[in-house]
């Protein structure tokens, strides 16, 4: 017999009928009270009318529920837009309210499969974050609840604790990019679920928190050459090459003798080292070659007679075994800095390094970026062009004469900038800024 049952975790009415011997339980979005269980119950009473009229059409009162597609004998869209019309034009609920979630899966348990689904798509670095987060960040907090049963306040309200809570080991509060990750994290699994258990995702029109944008801080060649002059030999000719190759450091740990090509000058980036594993290099740009300067020559050719019959690695420790670049952080580069009065930077500010150095230089973006590993001169401008100013003098004095020399009675026709081709402007990038200071 069909009657009206009311869901306890959400107070929401749920109609309970049978049709073709099957038990359905199908949820509105109406909450319990008398007006809405009076709109139910003739909804309730017109389902059993044509049940037992053998017209029962499941997907024309139900078009989001699973039980649809397996009992609806046939879809029929002109009954369906007639039945729409009186429901608009009456006193029932519209079609809309009713969200037909059928019983999901707890996030615990879809967020498993999630996990055991996606895996075989990530490095093994990220599978441990993810791992880490959905077991010490999701699921203590969503672990227990319907996949499907999550809304938005949920996802709102766990933003705002998030927002609340210490960074690990910090006084400080998690920051936005950390929140972000968290949500974001929660966003793909509930969004898959969404998808898969047709259910409305409760993450619509929920944006990111804003990032503040975080600053390079790049060496300049002084410090640079204070730190090659300091540093540990044996590790003089590793930081050599990370300040002026720019390499990322699972490249540079994870460079091999075989990549390295003396006779045509390159270094050929063509794997990386992630927590000791081999990995491909982080996207397809990376696979690149890396033209050696003079002093990357002679930094590889001095690690060559040291190193070279220890290991297939370019750089490993004094016992052969690949580098540990926590180890190397912690009790090399950390070290040098505090003895060097230096500010405090990770080591991947050598690679920020070497980008503003070769534009200060005056080579050319797109070769800068080859190198780099770019795709594109469109991040090297947006991260990189404020730190040229200061280091080739390219900072509108120009412009300042030519004013001056105007208010000091100077006639001279200001001459407009010429458009050079991309080569030629880096070849002359040196030559204009001697002539700049002489004019100064």
């Amino acid at each position: 017999m069909a009657s009206i049952q009311v869901r306890k975790s959400t107070g929401c009415l749920i109609i309970d009928f049978y049709f073709k011997g099957t038990r359905c339980r199908e949820q509105t979005a109406l909450q319990d009270t008398a007006p809405n269980r009076k709109r139910v119950q003739k909804i309730l009473d017109r389902i059993e009318a044509e049940i037992q009229a053998g017209t029962f059409e499941y997907q024309r009162f139900f078009p989001n529920s699973r039980n649809g597609l397996k009992l609806s004998t046939q879809q029929s869209a002109t009954a369906g837009q007639a039945y729409d019309a009186e429901v608009n034009n009456s006193d029932l609920p519209p079609l809309d309210a009713m969200d037909g979630i059928q019983d999901t899966p707890s996030l615990r348990s879809f967020a498993e499969i999630w996990y055991q689904e996606k895996e075989v798509e990530w490095r093994r670095s990220h599978k441990l974050n993810i791992r880490y987060d959905i077991d010490n960040q999701l699921l203590p907090k969503f672990g227990d609840k319907e996949v499907g049963r999550i809304t938005k306040a949920d996802v709102l309200a766990y933003r705002a604790e998030l927002a609340k809570v210490n960074a690990q080991g910090k006084i400080s509060k998690l920051s936005n990019r950390r929140i972000n990750v968290l949500v974001n994290l929660l966003r793909q699994i509930i969004n898959e679920a969404a998808d898969r258990f047709n259910f409305r995702t409760p993450f619509q029109n929920i944006k990111q928190l804003k990032v503040k944008r975080s600053d390079v801080q790049p060496f300049t060649l002084d410090e640079v050459m204070r730190i090659l002059n300091t540093v540990r030999k044996d590790f003089r000719n590793y930081f050599a090459l990370r300040f002026f190759t720019g390499m990322r450091t699972g490249e540079i740990d994870g460079l091999k003798w075989k990549y390295v090509d003396f006779e045509r000058r390159l270094i050929l980036v063509r794997e990386t080292i992630v927590l000791g594993d081999e990995e491909y290099t982080k996207n397809d740009g990376s696979q690149r070659d890396i033209q050696m300067s003079q002093a990357v020559f002679d930094a590889l050719k001095a690690q060559e007679a040291a190193t070279r019959g220890m290991n297939e690695y370019v750089f490993c420790t004094r016992t052969g075994t690949t580098l540990d670049h926590k180890n190397v952080t912690n009790r090399v580069w950390y070290p040098l800095l505090r003895h060097l009065n230096l500010e405090k930077r990770r080591p991947y500010q050598c690679r920020h390094t070497a980008a503003t150095l070769w534009l200060a230089s005056g080579e050319a973006p797109e070769w800068i970026a080859r190198q780099m590993g770019h795709t594109t001169t469109e991040m090297l401008f947006r991260v990189y062009s404020r730190y040229v100013p200061n280091l080739t003098r390219q900072d509108g004095s120009a412009f300042e004469r030519l004013l001056m020399q105007n208010a000091a009675g100077t006639h001279r026709a200001p001459v407009a900038p010429s458009v050079a081709e991309p080569g030629e402007s880096a070849r002359k990038t040196k030559t204009h800024i001697e002539e700049n200071r002489h004019a100064q």
